[in-house]
C-alpha cells in the first residue's frame, strides 16, 4: 500500500509532463510539415533559370507553374478544410502530406512542361487544406490569448520552408541537376508523414483540447456545430479575408520572383541569387513571428489593436517596397527591400487571430480554409502570375516596381474591418447564443 501511495504523485507528474509536452510535439510536427509543404512548392523558384534555358519557357509559363499550386489550393481549401473538420484533422493531415510529397516526386520525374504542370496541380491538391487544418490543430491545444503569436509563427513556416526550398534547391540544381532538387523535398515530406502518423492522432488531440474560456470568440452553449453561414456573417471577417489576401499578393510575388530579380538586376548566378533570396524570405518569416508576438501583447486587453497592427505592417511594406524597387540596384535599395520584406507578411498573424475570434471552434478549420482561399486566390496565386505577365511586357524590374501598390487594396479592407470590428464581434456572439 505504501508503494502505491508513493507512486501516485509520480504518475500524476508524468501525466502532467506529457500533457505539457504534447502540444509542443503537435506544433513541432505540424510546423515541420509546413516547412515541407513550402519547400515542395517553392523549390521551383530556385530552378526557374535552369528550366527557362532547358525548355525555352517564357516568364508567363514559369509564373503559371507557381500560380497553379496556389490556385488549386485556393479552389479546394474550403471543401477540404470542411472535410478535415468532419473526418478528423490528424487523419486529414497524413493524407494531404502524403499526396503533396508523392506529387513532388512526380515533378522530379517530369519529362516536359505539361507533365511538370500536372505534378504541380497535385501538389496543390495535397497542400490545399493543410494550412487551415494544421493551424486549427495547433490553436486547439494552446491558450486563446496566444493566437496571433502561434498563427504568425505557424505561417512563418511558409517563409522558412521557402528559404530552405529555394536555397537547397538552388545548390542541388547546380551540382546534381534540377530533378534532385524536387526529389530531396519529396523524401523529406514522406519521412515526416510517417513520424506524424506515429505520434499524433485525433483521439490524442481531443484529450488535449483547451477550452476557450478566456477568449472573446463566439462559442455556443452546446456542442452543436456552428452554421457555415457564419463564415461570412460579419463585415469584419470578410475584410480580414480580403486584407490578408491582398497583402499576400506581395509576399507571393517575392517568393516566386525575388531569385530571378536578383539574377537579372544584379547579374548573380542562379545559385547565388537563390541564396540571397533565401535570406530575404527567412527575414520575412522572422517578421511574421515578431509581428504576431507584438500583436498579441498589444491586443490582449484591447482586441481592436489586432487590426491596428495589421494596418501598420501593411503600410510599412507598401512604402518600403514601393520606394525600394523604384531605386537603382545598390545598398540603399537592398536596405529598403529588407525592411519591406520583413513586414510583407506581418499581417498574417493578426488576420488568423481575427478570423478565429469571429468564428466558432467547431468550424475553425473551415474558417481558416476560407482565409486560405483568399490568401491563395488574391495573393499567392495572383501575385506570381500577374508579375510574370507584366515581366513579359515591361520587364521584371519594372514589374516589381508596380507590385507593391496592391497593398493599397489591403489597407482599405483592413481599415473598413477595424471600424466594423466591435459591431461584428457583438453580432457573431449573438448569432451563436441564439442558435
Amino acid at each position: 500500500m505504501a508503494s502505491l501511495v508513493a507512486e501516485g504523485p509520480i504518475h500524476d507528474r508524468d501525466r502532467t509532463t506529457r500533457a505539457r509536452v504534447f502540444p509542443w510535439v503537435v506544433f513541432a510536427l505540424t510546423f515541420a510539415l509546413l516547412l515541407s509543404d513550402y519547400m515542395s512548392r517553392q523549390v521551383l523558384s530556385a530552378v526557374f533559370p535552369v528550366l527557362k534555358a532547358a525548355w525555352a519557357l517564357t516568364d508567363t509559363q514559369l509564373g503559371a507553374l507557381t500560380s497553379v499550386v496556389a490556385l488549386t489550393v485556393g479552389v479546394l481549401a474550403v471543401p477540404l478544410s470542411l472535410l478535415g473538420d468532419r473526418w478528423g484533422r490528424a487523419r486529414s493531415i497524413v493524407l494531404m502530406a502524403g499526396i503533396w510529397s508523392l506529387a513532388t516526386l512526380g515533378s522530379a520525374l517530369s519529362a516536359n512542361y505539361g507533365e511538370l504542370m500536372l505534378s504541380r496541380i497535385f501538389i496543390g491538391v495535397g497542400e490545399a487544406a493543410y494550412g487551415s487544418v494544421g493551424l486549427a490543430v495547433v490553436l486547439a491545444v494552446f491558450p486563446a490569448y496566444r493566437r496571433a503569436s502561434f498563427t504568425g509563427a505557424f505561417m512563418a513556416g511558409g517563409s522558412f520552408g521557402s528559404v530552405i526550398g529555394v536555397a537547397l534547391g538552388g545548390v542541388l540544381a547546380v551540382h546534381l541537376g534540377w530533378r534532385w532538387a524536387f526529389a530531396a523535398m519529396a523524401i523529406l515530406g514522406l519521412a515526416l508523414v510517417v513520424l506524424f502518423r506515429l505520434l499524433v492522432t485525433d483521439a490524442k488531440l481531443d484529450r488535449h483540447r483547451i477550452d476557450d474560456a478566456d477568449t472573446d470568440e463566439p462559442r455556443p452553449a452546446t456542442a452543436q456545430r456552428a452554421r457555415l453561414s457564419t463564415l461570412f456573417a460579419t463585415p469584419s471577417v470578410i475584410c480580414a479575408y480580403l486584407g490578408s489576401g491582398f497583402q499576400l499578393f506581395i509576399a507571393g510575388s517575392l517568393f516566386a520572383w525575388l531569385p530571378s530579380y536578383l539574377n537579372r538586376a544584379y547579374d548573380l548566378p542562379a545559385d547565388k541569387a537563390a541564396g540571397v533570396a533565401a535570406i530575404a524570405i527567412l527575414f520575412m518569416g522572422v517578421g511574421m513571428i515578431v509581428c504576431g508576438t507584438i500583436t498579441d501583447r498589444l491586443s490582449r486587453q484591447v482586441a481592436v489593436r489586432k487590426w491596428t497592427t495589421a494596418i501598420v505592417y501593411s503600410l510599412v511594406s507598401l512604402v518600403s517596397l514601393g520606394i525600394g524597387f523604384s531605386l537603382p540596384a545598390g545598398g540603399v535599395q537592398l536596405l529598403l527591400l529588407a525592411v519591406g520584406v520583413f513586414f510583407a507578411a506581418g499581417a498574417s498573424g493578426p488576420a488568423g487571430a481575427m478570423v478565429s475570434n469571429l468564428t466558432a471552434e467547431s468550424i475553425r478549420a473551415t474558417a481558416l480554409g476560407t482565409l486560405t482561399l483568399a490568401n491563395n486566390l488574391l495573393g499567392l496565386a495572383a501575385g506570381p502570375l500577374v508579375v510574370g505577365i507584366l515581366a513579359d511586357r515591361v520587364g521584371l524590374v519594372d514589374a516589381m516596381r508596380i507590385m507593391p501598390l496592391v497593398a493599397l487594396a489591403s489597407l482599405v479592407a483592413l481599415l473598413i474591418g477595424r471600424r466594423a470590428y466591435p459591431a461584428s464581434l457583438a453580432r457573431a456572439r449573438a448569432s451563436v447564443q441564439t442558435r
